[in-house]
Order: structure tokens, then C-alpha cells, then sequence
């Protein structure tokens, strides 16, 4: 009888409403499976749970760094750096995906997902979608440079970081490297080093065959890394723009008011020369707001001038960039414009 009542249960309340304890199913056991979907490289992503042969998204009611450190570990991604929510990582792929989880409550040392307690779905759209940012394996390195971004190319390969010899190298590869330790543009490639700076393990070598656009050396078409027999005298050194730092300012919330950028530790405003809505959409996105509102110049013009330094002009953007620092630009610090051209944008909150 009692079998027979759980049976009757079963059909007329649906699935997932019996399923509310932590660690039920749908994600107990082998068939958990989680993925990051829609951001730059596999370790970016709006959160996807797999139940059978079907993928869902998560509700990001309760969604921080805890839950989001055990995805990066599930995925065998770096460390968290960020907790997403919200659309971010949209448009979904399919209009009528669902949603599986309502909220995860990780205590950010569990190995996976399925071990950590939850609720199941009961209440939440797709405006709340939880996503992860994780740094990539660390499998590339820039080292004895002034800065994180300016060095020494070395790889990690069988457990041992080693040097890349120049016959191996390209510009191409120099623009994936420093879009993988999270930098700015690829600005120099170039033979090392003097004595000081030279490495002193392994020299790798391996030819790779990067378009530039890849998100990490791994995807780039090659062979595998072997002992090279050049010498450190051919040790390749890679220069990157620092990386990106957006606040908006003299606005009511940090998701409106003037545009400005970090550089060298100052911050600094970017000229509107080329400015226009895609530009606006990557900011609103890179800064974790809701789309851009697209208010008039007047209204614009109420957040103020800047002062001091005028970072950027010509920021020409097709508006698919995950961030600013992937739109084209003039060097920093190149412009002709005067404070009274400062880029203002205004985001939706989330």
C-alpha cells in the first residue's frame, strides 16, 4: 500500500517535487554533471546541470562565492573569482530550458555539486540565472617582468615549468597568452632576455599554431611539448596591456554615471570619439549590470566631467566583446579629445 501511495504521489505531483531532499535525485549519484555556458573559455559560464541527457540552469537565490569555488574545483578550473548572477551569460540556447535547482547551499570545500545541500526548483526565471568565473589551470606564466602582465613566457608541462623557445612562438600566440592571464591587448613579442631575467629549467618546444583568438594555448592546434635544444639565449618575452578596471561614477548606482578606466593605478576617463550603443552593452555586461538604458547626450552630461588623465579614445566595439579590453582602441593615454567628452553610460540594475 505504502508503495502504491508514493506511485499515485509520484504522477499527480510531478517531478522534482519529491526530489526536494539534498543529494535526491535529479543530481545524485554518476548522473551529476555541471558545465559553465556562454563565457569566454570553459571556466566562465552562466551554470548548467545535466539530469539524464538534459541540461538546466540554476536559480541564484542564495548563489555566492562558496557555491561557485565548488563548480571551479568540479571542473578542475583554477580558483574562484567571481559569482554571477542574472543574464550575463545570455541569450540561453534554447527559450525553454529548464530550470533544475532553486538554490545550492555549498559550504565551498565539497568536491561537487552533488554533494552539497539544495533546494530543488519551485520559483525562479531565467533573469536569475547563477554563473561562475574561475581562472584557467595554470599552465602559462609570464615571470621576472616589472609587472603581472610583462615577462617571460614559461609553460607547465609533466608537472615542470619550463621556458618556450622562440622557433615555436608567434605574435598569435602572444595575444591568446595574454588574454588567458586575464590582460589587455598583446602589445610586444620579442627574444629574451639578459643574464638576469634568463630561465634556468627546461626549454619547451612545440609548435604553436594559435589563430589568436583562442581563450588558452590548449586550444590552439599542435603537437605536444618537448625538450627543445635551444638555448635560454631564444627564451621568448611577451608584453600585455594591464588589465581592464571599469567603475562608473557621480551616478546614483554603480550601474550608472561617468565611464572611467584603470591604468597604472590611476584612474582615468575614456573620450566618446566612437563611442555608441555596443560599446555601452559591453560595459553594462562587464560591470555585472542589466542591459544599457541608452539615455540621451543631456542626460548623460549630468554625471559631470572627469579630471586628471584621459585613458582611451576610439573604443570601437561590435558590442559581442565579454569586455572592454577586447574592443579596439588607442594606446593608453592617446587621444585628442578634453574632459567634456567623457564617456557616461547608464545600466539597468540587476
Amino acid at each position: 500500500m505504502a508503495l502504491l501511495f508514493s506511485l499515485i504521489l509520484a504522477i499527480c505531483t510531478g517531478p522534482g517535487l519529491l526530489d526536494a531532499q539534498p543529494n535526491s535525485h535529479p543530481f545524485g549519484g554518476s548522473l551529476s554533471r555541471v558545465r559553465l555556458v556562454g563565457g569566454d573559455h570553459r571556466c566562465e559560464g552562466r551554470v548548467e546541470v545535466q539530469w539524464a541527457d538534459e541540461w538546466g540552469t540554476v536559480c541564484d537565490d542564495g548563489w555566492d562565492e562558496n557555491d561557485a569555488a565548488v563548480v571551479c574545483r568540479e571542473l578542475g578550473c583554477g580558483a574562484v573569482r567571481k559569482a554571477i548572477s542574472g543574464t550575463a551569460y545570455g541569450p540561453l540556447t534554447q527559450e525553454d530550458q529548464k530550470i533544475f535547482v532553486q538554490e545550492f547551499k555549498c559550504n565551498g570545500m565539497e568536491e561537487s555539486l552533488s554533494q552539497c545541500e539544495r533546494e530543488d526548483f519551485f520559483d525562479c526565471s531565467h533573469k536569475e540565472d547563477a554563473g561562475a568565473v574561475c581562472g584557467l589551470p595554470e599552465d602559462v606564466r609570464l615571470v621576472d617582468g616589472p609587472k603581472h602582465c610583462q615577462g617571460r613566457v614559461e609553460v607547465k608541462h609533466q608537472g615542470q615549468w619550463g621556458t618556450v623557445c622562440k622557433a615555436s612562438w608567434s605574435f598569435a600566440a602572444t595575444k591568446v597568452v595574454c588574454r588567458q592571464l586575464g590582460c589587455g591587448r598583446a602589445m610586444l613579442t620579442r627574444k629574451c632576455c639578459n643574464k638576469a631575467t634568463q630561465g634556468q629549467g627546461p626549454i619547451w618546444l612545440r609548435k604553436a599554431s594559435c589563430s589568436g583568438k583562442e581563450s588558452s594555448l590548449e586550444e590552439c592546434p599542435a603537437g605536444v611539448w618537448e625538450r627543445s635544444n635551444c638555448t635560454h639565449d631564444d627564451d621568448m618575452w611577451v608584453e600585455c596591456e594591464d588589465p581592464f578596471e571599469l567603475q562608473l561614477v557621480g551616478g546614483d548606482s554603480r550601474c550608472a554615471g561617468r565611464l572611467e578606466v584603470l591604468h597604472k593605478g590611476q584612474w582615468g576617463t575614456v573620450c566618446d570619439d566612437g563611442w555608441g550603443e555596443a560599446a555601452d552593452q559591453v560595459v553594462c555586461r562587464q560591470l555585472g549590470c542589466g542591459p544599457s538604458l541608452s539615455p540621451p547626450t543631456k542626460f548623460r552630461r549630468r554625471f559631470g566631467p572627469g579630471a586628471g588623465r584621459i585613458w582611451l579614445d576610439d573604443v570601437a566595439c561590435s558590442g559581442k566583446e565579454r569586455s572592454l579590453e577586447e574592443c579596439p582602441h588607442r594606446f593608453w593615454g592617446r587621444h585628442n579629445c578634453n574632459h567634456a567628452e567623457d564617456v557616461a553610460v547608464v545600466c539597468a540594475e540587476q
